[in-house]
């Protein structure tokens, strides 16, 4: 289960959703809603309001004569309860 949760993102969007206590991460494509927020109420030990998750879409990419497409993958944001956070930085 663990292997299909990935990592936080940050971008101009994913910052902004910080302020509203909202965190995105990449998971697998097979992941659903209800593992996901197992894994990171167990793993962040924090309470998870919501959960929304979309699908980005597939980008085409050419290496020399090969053509092909980059690997699926999902998008979640998860909403904390007031009081909890994600530390996505460590303090070392």
């Amino acid at each position: 289960m663990t292997d299909r949760v990935g990592y936080p993102i940050l971008t101009e969007k994913t910052i902004r959703l910080l302020e509203r206590n909202q965190y995105s991460f990449d998971v697998d494509v097979r992941s659903d809603k209800k593992e996901v927020k197992e894994w990171i109420e167990l793993f962040f030990n924090v309470k998870v309001i919501a959960v929304n998750s979309h699908r980005l879409p597939r980008k085409k990419r050419k290496i020399g004569a090969i053509a092909g497409y980059t690997a699926r993958y999902k998008r979640v944001i998860v909403k904390l309860q007031s009081g909890y956070s994600i530390p996505l930085f460590s303090d070392k």
